[in-house]
């Protein structure tokens, strides 16, 4: 978890490779560690299968590639950002979840980079952003990015978004993705699938970003998404404190699957898909 954001992941792998080869370090060895380190996002994979496919795989090689994954990383970002933003009504409240910006992704950011690139536009009222429980990423990144930007926003509790869409508050949400199967079915962040959920009820929008690297047409569906689960500690304790009674069982999932038929619109630098998704 030093680093997050599958798309930043899959940046870090190409560097990881790159230090591999500049270190003489043991190409498979290398490829297979990092391959172990996250098995939910579906960017670690892609990146490590592009390095893999290079013929020249000397130290100036294999750097260049992966300098080229990162600058092609932000390239797409602003692509999406410039793609949702069109989906976005003026003067939208808008709702999102742990963190999509520049601090999970080479920069600009996927759902966060829609809403930057809106406020922009002069499109955004107001961002509500969920905390995003266990490790508060919301909190602690997202916050921070919006404050960067000086978008009006306010920090929520997870379970405050329901409240929020009934009273007729939220206009419009966007979440990031870590693999996208061939029916559109998605994995992001745990609680994504639960205001895809309420989004549905409520008749707001709910739209996906990710790059291309996130989707994966190799699975038919989210059944097939293999699912990380994390330490219990993230639940039991507080900055290192303990909160839990001792011994207490947890079940603590990092990711969650939403199902494509309660996705309005996936965004990628290639434009909007709309449902009923067919990824190829």
């Amino acid at each position: 978890m030093t680093v997050r954001g599958a798309p930043a992941i899959g940046v870090a792998a190409a560097y990881g490779m790159a230090l591999a080869a500049a270190n003489n370090a043991d190409w498979n060895k290398a490829h297979k560690t990092l391959a172990a380190s996250r098995p939910t996002a579906v960017n670690l994979f892609w990146a490590l299968d592009r390095l893999n496919a290079l013929t020249d795989k000397s130290p100036d090689s294999v750097l260049r590639e992966a300098k080229n994954i990162d600058s092609e990383d932000l390239e797409m970002n602003y692509k999406i950002g410039e793609h949702g933003a069109t989906l976005v009504p003026k003067n939208a409240t808008i709702l999102t979840i742990c963190n999509t910006g520049s601090l999970a992704t080479a920069g600009h950011g996927t759902a966060l980079g829609i809403i930057r690139t809106a406020h922009q536009q002069g499109k955004v009222k107001h961002v509500y952003s969920c905390e995003t429980r266990p490790r508060q990423q919301g909190l602690r990144l997202t916050a921070y990015e919006l404050l960067h930007d000086q978008i009006p926003f306010q920090s929520i509790a997870d379970s405050a978004a329901a409240s929020l869409m009934r009273a007729g508050k939220i206009d419009f949400v966007v979440a990031g993705a870590d693999r996208i199967t061939a029916n559109g079915d998605t994995a992001n962040k745990i609680g994504t699938y639960m205001l895809s959920v309420l989004a549905h009820h409520h008749k707001i929008p709910f739209v996906i970003a990710a790059p291309t690297s996130t989707l994966d047409p190799t699975l038919p569906t989210g059944d097939h998404i293999p699912i990380e689960e994390r330490d219990a500690t993230e639940l039991t304790h507080a900055e290192n404190i303990q909160i839990a009674p001792d011994n207490c069982p947890v079940y603590n999932p990092a990711f969650d699957v939403t199902p494509g038929e309660l996705i309005s619109a996936i965004v990628t630098e290639q434009g909007i898909l709309n449902p009923p998704f067919n990824i190829k």
